[in-house]
């Protein structure tokens, strides 16, 4: 079970706190395209993909070579209020990130 004190670690990581906001948003993301709206590394996405695995905050599917994320629909209530609201500040952001990450397309 998901402890407060472990979602609040964990999104205290601007690039976890932000691939949750991108999800949040878009559903569903690849690799790339987090890769794209972060500015970060493949590796360095799939290190922080691994932790919010840790706390069954997402879950993933392979299609081909490509490993696509979206938000655990088993994430408790109350973690998905504080990213609800997390998001409702983050919304505008996260939108534009989005933009960046359409071009980083597989």
């Amino acid at each position: 079970m998901l402890h407060p004190v472990q979602l609040f670690k964990t999104l205290s990581d601007e690039t976890r706190l932000s691939i949750v906001m991108l999800l949040r948003e878009a559903g569903e993301l690849c690799v790339c395209n987090l890769c794209a709206a972060t500015g970060e590394s493949q590796p360095k996405i799939s290190r922080h993909m691994a932790i919010l695995r840790g706390y069954n905050l997402v879950i993933d599917r392979r299609e081909g070579k490509w490993v696509h994320y979206r938000l655990s629909p088993h994430i408790p209530a109350w973690a998905a209020g504080v990213i609800d609201t997390s998001w409702n500040c983050l919304r505008e952001e996260t939108r534009e990130r989005l933009k960046v990450a359409a071009s980083g397309m597989c």
